[in-house]
């Protein structure tokens, strides 16, 4: 285990209950709001229904605060009248006690705007369990690695970020092996394998994904050589330039020392005719010219080795097979250093650790791993944008193996979870559901249902951002609902709004399960991405305790 900080303080399990109890009061009514189709909203008159306001004034509010977001951190506890024991907060009136439809779109965006992962304090920062995690720890070799060229920018930011956190995870623990579910083309399986030199194993349903994973992933290493070709080229130049500016300021400096000898010698602290004796030069006098010359025309070559030693042990620490063999053209010919011998040495019997073997197989909470992988051992478990069921499904799996050590997940795709208290009408075999998982939920025999799960994945930040709503959900119906176009915009303004809040209640299910493991040491969710470029951007991470 790497000499690291304490972790960072999380909230714990009575905290997170009681922000549960607050978000679950206000989305008992607003839940109708996200869960309204867009075909109902025109066929069942859903605008009349549940809204008590022209669309004018709710897009002319929803603006406004928009506008004012800046402010929203500073004004939200001002007008948060009293917060109970029950963890209950009162806002002004959201809804009409009667009819339950809205009334005051202003408290609705600032009841939304609370209870936000980011507002409601719950969100551990990145950096600083970066730093707790590495303690004195150096980042890994290659950390200034740019991704490659046919990861497109979503898929370069997510893959770098979450690879960094993996890989300091699993430092923290001396773990080698990671477990990818749910792998798809294998970005992140193979930059964990190729930069981080760990032994990964990328799992997915899909056999084509597989095999298309195994070929970008070969692809992958050629790039990856190549890359390290130019840098070690790059990194020997510099090497090089350095060494001439040493060299120069050195002969400027054993220039000046020389003088500085003369000049103080006794011989020339006296004026003396030519007629008088020659400057008697004392032995230690002599001695000393004489290793100061000899510095001065051996120093610059010492420089030299130095300097093509320290950019070579480098290319030494980055796994063998990423690197192709330097030919004696390339590098000045010299004589390997012992350290650096035993550097290539360790890399070299680690080369089987630095793998990513693309498998397939469908995974379920109850799938046995060691019927997957023959040589499981002590791991650690990721998914990035899991899929469904597949995020609480990675959740369960690390907390039923022991030789998962950490889990590191980021779920997407919402509305294919499964949901235990949705069409409870119908015979069901389903004994593990996708939500909820934690049992305070699981108590409240809580439902989101589809459309709202569906409107959770709606992007806040990108709407925002001026990147606006899909197409898809407004333009098909443009034409012949024209004359509705604003009670269609300001409807779905109102869904995206309260999508960050439905985001929070499946994060916050899945972390209070968590929380209630006996065997978890700790536990977090994390804003690992930026969420305009990827606005599934939450990871939930767990690590277990040291045995």
């Amino acid at each position: 285990m790497a000499a690291s900080c304490p972790l960072p303080v999380t909230p714990d399990l009575p905290t997170l209950r009681a922000n549960l109890q607050g978000l679950l009061q206000f989305l008992r009514d607003a839940l109708s709001i996200s869960n309204a189709h867009t075909v109902d909203f025109y066929t069942e008159s859903v605008w009349e229904e549940l809204v008590d306001l022209p669309p004018e004034t709710v897009l002319a509010a929803l603006r406004k605060s928009a506008s004012e977001a800046e402010a929203w951190p500073s004004e939200t506890r001002p007008l948060v009248e009293a917060e109970g024991e029950a963890g209950m907060t009162d806002f002004p009136k959201i809804f009409c006690e009667t009819s339950q439809k809205l009334v005051s779109v202003e408290a609705f965006a600032l009841a939304a705007k609370y209870y936000s992962v980011q507002n409601l304090g719950i969100c551990t920062p990145f950096e600083q369990l970066l730093v707790a995690l590495r303690g004195n720890q150096n980042q890994r070799i290659g950390e200034n690695q740019k991704a490659v060229e046919f990861m497109n920018m979503k898929k370069s930011h997510e893959v770098q970020a979450m690879s960094e956190l993996i890989s300091s995870i699993a430092d923290y623990y001396g773990i080698k092996q990671v477990i990818d579910l749910g792998s798809g083309k294998g970005y992140l399986s193979s930059f964990l394998s190729l930069k981080y030199g760990l032994k990964v194993y990328g799992i997915d349903s899909s056999n084509t994904n597989t095999h298309g994973a195994e070929e970008r992933n070969r692809k992958l290493k050629k790039h990856w050589k190549l890359c390290h070709a130019q840098s070690r080229l790059d990194v020997n130049g510099l090497a090089l330039k350095m060494a001439k500016e040493r060299k120069v300021q050195n002969k400027v400096k054993n220039k000046a020392d020389i003088e500085e000898v003369f000049n103080n010698s006794p011989t020339n602290q006296e004026k003396m005719s030519t007629s008088d004796t020659l400057p008697d030069f004392s032995g230690p006098v002599i001695s000393n010219i004489r290793n100061q010359m000899e510095t001065l025309h051996s120093q610059p070559h010492q420089e030299e080795n130095l300097c093509f030693e320290n950019s070579f042990s480098l290319i030494n620490l980055l796994p063998i097979n990423a690197v192709e063999p330097t030919s004696s053209q390339q590098i000045p010919s010299r004589e390997t250093s012992e350290a650096n011998k035993e550097r290539r040495k360790m890399t070299s019997q680690s080369s089987e650790s630095n793998i990513y073997s693309p498998l397939t197989s469908f995974i379920t909470a109850d799938s046995e791993l060691h019927d997957i992988i023959e040589d499981l051992e002590d791991c650690l478990m990721v998914g990035l944008h899991t899929c469904g069921d597949l995020a609480p499904n990675t959740l369960r799996i690390f907390t039923s193996n022991s030789e998962i050590k950490g889990v590191c997940s980021v779920g997407c795709c919402y509305h294919l979870l499964s949901e235990e208290f949705e069409n409870q009408h119908k015979e069901r075999t389903q004994e593990k559901w996708g939500f909820p998982m934690c049992h305070y939920l699981k108590e409240e025999r809580w439902c989101c249902g589809r459309n709202a799960r569906m409107s959770a994945c709606l992007a806040l930040e990108r709407v925002a951002a001026g990147q606006g709503l899909p197409e898809k959900s407004i333009m098909n119906y443009y034409e012949k609902y024209k004359p509705r176009m604003n009670e269609l915009e300001a409807f779905n303004m109102l869904k995206v709004v309260l999508a960050p809040c439905i985001e929070t209640l499946i994060l916050l299910d899945r972390l209070c399960y968590l929380k209630e493991q006996e065997d978890i040491a700790w536990s977090a969710l994390v804003k690992l991405f930026d969420p305009v470029k990827s606005p599934r951007c939450y990871a939930v991470i767990a690590l277990k305790k040291q045995q």
